[in-house]
C-alpha cells in the first residue's frame, strides 16, 4: 500500500453521524476508531477537552491565534462542519517497524472569526494512540500575508499529575536536558519545556504526552505554565533570531510568525495517550501526523551502524592520529574488522571548519591533512561508507556545491551541528537542507536539533538526530545516570529516533566514575550498553569507543550482529525512570533489550510474543563487574518466560530465534 492510499473505509460526510455525535449545536465530539480517547469542542467558547475511557485528562482548554487581522478565538461562528473516518496503514523506510497504522476519526469545523470577519477552520483527529487538532486559514479575498503574533493554545489538567520534562529556560538552546520529574503545579509561566511533557493521570498507569507534528512555514513550540495559577501548560512561540550572528551571541530580531501567502496551516497539537508508558514508545503517531514522504524513490536510504572519532578523541593505533588521512583510514580498517558499515568524520576535516560560522570555511575541500580523494577511494576498496560532519551556517553558505561535490566523493550521509534554535527561519531551514540532501541521495543526522515533529516520514532520508541529553556528556559531567539513561525510551524517545550515541565500553560504577576528555567513561554496566542498540530508536547508530575498547570485549559481538531498522516493536515492561524491556523483531529474530535505574532488579519477562514454534535463546547479562557479561543459551517457547538478573545501573539482552535459524541481518 502506497503512502497515502487509504483502505475502503473512507468515508465523508457534511454531517457527521456515527463518528462525531453532536450533543447540542455548539458541541462536537470526535471519538477514537475504538472508542477509547474522545475530543470535545464547545464551538462558542472555542475550546476542547480530552478523555479516555471515560476519564476527563485535559478539562476544557482555549484553542486560538492572534492575527494580525484579527483573532481566532471565542466568539467565532460555526459555518460548516464535515468528518468521517481513515483506516489505513503507511511504510517506513528505515525505523522502529516496517509500517504503521494510519487509522482515525476526523473533524473539519468551519468558522467564521468574531469582529472583522474571516475564515478559518479548526482540523481534529482522534486516534486510538492520542488525538490531535490544528488550525487552518485558507486562502480567501482580501487576505494576503498573514502574521501570528502568538498562540494562545493551551492544555488544562484535570488534576495535578506526576510529569516529566526538560525545562531549557531559553529559546535558543540545544535542546538537551534531563526530563526531571515534577508536579505539574510547579510548572511555571516562566518555563520554556520542550516537547514532549510526559505526565502520569493517576487511573492506572494511563500516561499522557503533549507534543507537535507537521511543523512546516512555523516555529516549533515550547510550553511553559499557565499565567493564571492553573493547573496546565500553554504554548509559547519563540522569537525569530538573527541568522548571521554566531550562536553564542545572537539576538531577537522578531516576536512573530511571517506566514507566507494568503492560507497556512499550524501544527498539529498532540496528546498521545497511552493505559502504561511504554505504549508511548511504541507509538508512531508523531510520524504518522507528519506529512508523507518526499521522496519518491528511498531504495538508497539504508539503515547503518558506524564508528566515530570524537567520543574517542580518535584514539586510534597510527602515529600522531588526529583530523588527518591516516587516522581515518585506521577507522575504515576498524569499520570494516567490527562488520559496520561506515565512518563519521566528525569537526576538523575541512577548510576552516569550527563549530562557528566562519566565512572563510570551505566545505567542499578537506584542509591539507586529509587527502580526500585517496581516502574516500580507500573506504570504497574496503567496502566503508563516509559520513561528513558540517556547521550548519557554514554548509548554508555552500550548501549547492557542498552537496554537490558529496554526491560526486561517494558520501552516504552528513551529520549538521549547531543550529540550536527552532524557530521560524530555522523550521524552513531543515526542510530546505532535508530537501536539498535528498536530490542528492544523502542521508542527515542532525545535531543540535529541535525535538522531532515527524520530519523523518516526510523526508526519510532524515534517519536520525541528536536533541537529546547523551553519551557525549560523559566526557564532562556526571550527568548521564542509569535513571536518565531509562528516562529517555519514555520521554525524548517517544518522539522519534534520538541520536544518543552509545557504545561506551569504559564500564564503571557510579561511586568510581570521572569524567575526563580522554578514554572516557559510562557509570552503566556492560549489560546496559549492549542492551542501548535495541532499547534505542536510531536506524543510523554510533559505536563510539575506540576500537582498542572493543577487541576481544564481552559484547562486541552483539553490537557487530544488532539491526538498527526494525521489522516491529514492543514494549514489554517498564516505568519511567525505572527500567524498560524492549522486544525488537528483525525478520523471524527478536532482540530483546532490558535496561534498569541504579537498583538492580530481578525481571521475569513473558514471551507470549514469539508466537508458536520452538525457539533459542542466547542471553547476556550483568557479569562480576562491570564490564563482564555472563552468557547462556536456552530453548524457549511462548508460554514460557526469561529470568533477567540486572546488576544496578546495569543491562541485558537475548537473541530468540527459531531453531536452526541464523542472526538476522540489516
Amino acid at each position: 500500500m502506497s503512502d497515502q492510499v487509504r483502505a475502503a473505509t473512507l468515508i465523508a460526510m457534511t454531517t457527521v453521524v456515527a463518528a462525531m455525535a453532536t450533543a447540542n449545536a455548539e458541541t462536537i465530539t470526535v471519538k477514537s476508531p475504538g472508542g477509547n480517547n474522545v475530543v470535545t469542542i464547545d464551538s462558542d467558547k472555542l475550546t476542547y477537552s480530552v478523555s479516555r475511557n471515560g476519564k476527563v485528562i485535559i478539562e476544557p482548554s482555549p484553542l486560538g491565534l492572534n492575527l494580525d487581522i484579527g483573532t481566532i478565538g471565542p466568539g467565532a461562528k460555526l459555518t460548516g462542519r464535515s468528518g468521517g473516518s481513515v483506516n489505513g496503514t503507511y511504510e517506513i523506510v528505515v525505523g522502529k517497524a516496517r509500517s504503521a497504522p494510519d487509522r482515525y476519526t476526523h473533524a473539519d469545523l468551519a468558522f467564521a472569526a468574531a469582529g472583522k470577519p474571516f475564515d478559518f477552520h479548526l482540523l481534529v483527529r482522534a486516534y486510538d494512540d492520542g488525538v490531535a487538532f490544528r488550525y487552518t486559514l485558507p486562502e480567501q479575498a482580501g487576505l494576503k500575508a498573514v502574521k501570528v503574533k502568538s498562540e494562545n493554545t493551551q492544555f488544562n489538567f484535570a488534576k495535578d499529575y506526576d510529569c516529566w520534562g526538560a525545562n531549557m529556560g531559553r529559546f535558543d538552546t540545544s535542546f538537551e536536558a534531563e526530563y526531571d520529574q515534577t508536579k505539574a503545579s510547579k510548572l511555571r509561566n516562566f518555563h520554556h519545556y520542550i516537547s514532549p511533557l510526559v505526565c502520569k493521570t493517576g487511573a492506572g498507569q494511563t500516561t499522557f504526552a503533549i507534543a507537535e507534528s507537521d511543523v512546516k512555514d512555523y516555529p516549533g513550540f515550547f510550553l511553559s505554565g499557565r499565567g493564571d495559577a492553573g493547573l496546565g501548560v500553554a504554548v509559547t512561540l519563540p522569537p525569530r533570531f538573527d541568522n548571521d550572528r554566531n550562536f553564542r551571541s545572537r539576538k531577537t530580531i522578531s516576536a512573530s510568525v511571517q506566514l507566507k501567502g494568503q492560507g497556512f496551516q499550524s501544527p498539529w497539537r498532540v496528546v498521545m495517550l497511552a493505559d502504561a508508558p511504554g505504549d508511548l514508545a511504541a507509538s508512531s503517531l508523531i510520524p504518522t501526523l507528519a506529512a508523507p514522504s518526499q521522496i519518491k524513490d528511498t531504495s538508497w536510504i539504508k539503515p547503518a551502524k558506524t564508528s566515530w572519532d570524537w567520543w574517542n578523541d580518535w584514539a586510534v593505533d597510527v602515529p600522531n592520529a588526529g583530523v588527518n588521512t591516516a587516522t581515518y583510514k585506521a577507522f575504515v580498517d576498524f569499520s570494516k574488522r567490527m562488520k559496520l558499515d561506515d565512518i563519521l568524520i566528525d569537526e576538523g576535516w575541512s577548510v576552516g571548519s569550527d563549530i562557528e560560522p566562519n566565512a572563510d570555511a570551505d566545505v567542499t575541500r578537506g584542509k591539507p591533512e586529509m587527502d580526500m580523494p585517496a581516502l574516500l577511494q580507500y573506504a570504497k576498496s574496503q567496502g566503508v561508507g563516509v559520513w561528513l560532519w558540517l556547521q550548519w551556517q557554514q554548509l548554508d553558505n555552500q550548501m549547492d556545491a557542498a552537496f554537490k561535490q558529496y554526491e560526486a566523493w561517494g558520501i552516504k550521509g552528513v551529520k549538521v551541528d549547531f543550529m540550536n534554535r527552532n524557530d521560524q527561519e530555522m523550521v524552513d531551514w531543515y526542510h530546505k537542507v532535508l530537501e536539498k540532501a535528498a536530490q542528492h541521495h544523502l542521508m542527515v543526522n542532525l545535531h543540535g536539533a529541535y525535538p522531532p515533529t515527524g520530519l523523518n516520514r516526510t523526508w526519510p532520508n532524515y534517519i536520525t538526530q541528536e536533541g537529546v541529553l547523551g553519551a557525549e556528556n560523559n566526557k564532562w559531567s556526571a550527568r548521564i545516570t542509569a535513571g536518565h539513561n531509562v528516562t529517555l525510551p519514555f520521554t525524548r524517545m517517544i518522539l522519534g529516533p534520538m541520536d544518543y550515541t552509545p557504545g561506551g565500553f569504559r564500564n564503571t560504577t557510579p561511586a568510581n566514575f570521572k569524567h575526563r576528555n580522554h578514554e572516557p567513561m559510562v557509570m552503566t554496566t556492560r549489560g546496559q550498553a549492549v542492551a542501548m542498540y535495541v532499547v534505542y530508536d536510531s536506524p543510523f547508530q554510533m559505536v563510539s569507543d575506540a576500537p582498542a575498547a572493543y577487541d576481544k570485549a564481552d559484547g562486541a559481538e552483539f553490537i557487530q550482529a544488532v539491526p538498527t531498522s526494525w521489522d516491529e516493536t514492543r514494549i514489554l515492561s517498564g516505568d519511567i525512570g525505572q527500567h524498560i524491556v524492549s522486544a525488537r523483531r528483525k525478520g523471524d529474530t527478536w532482540y530483546l533489550g532490558a535496561m534498569t535505574n541504579e537498583a538492580g532488579r530481578t525481571l521475569k519477562v513473558p514471551l507470549s510474543f514469539l508466537g508458536k514454534g520452538a525457539f533459542t535463546a542466547h542471553v547476556l547479562q550483568d557479569g562480576a563487574d562491570p564490564t563482564r557479561l555472563n552468557a547462556s543459551d536456552s530453548k524457549v517457547s511462548a508460554t514460557g518466560h526469561l529470568t533477567l538478573k540486572l546488576a544496578p545501573s546495569g543491562g541485558a539482552v537475548a537473541v530468540i530465534k527459531p531453531q536452526g535459524a541464523g542472526l538476522a541481518q540489516q
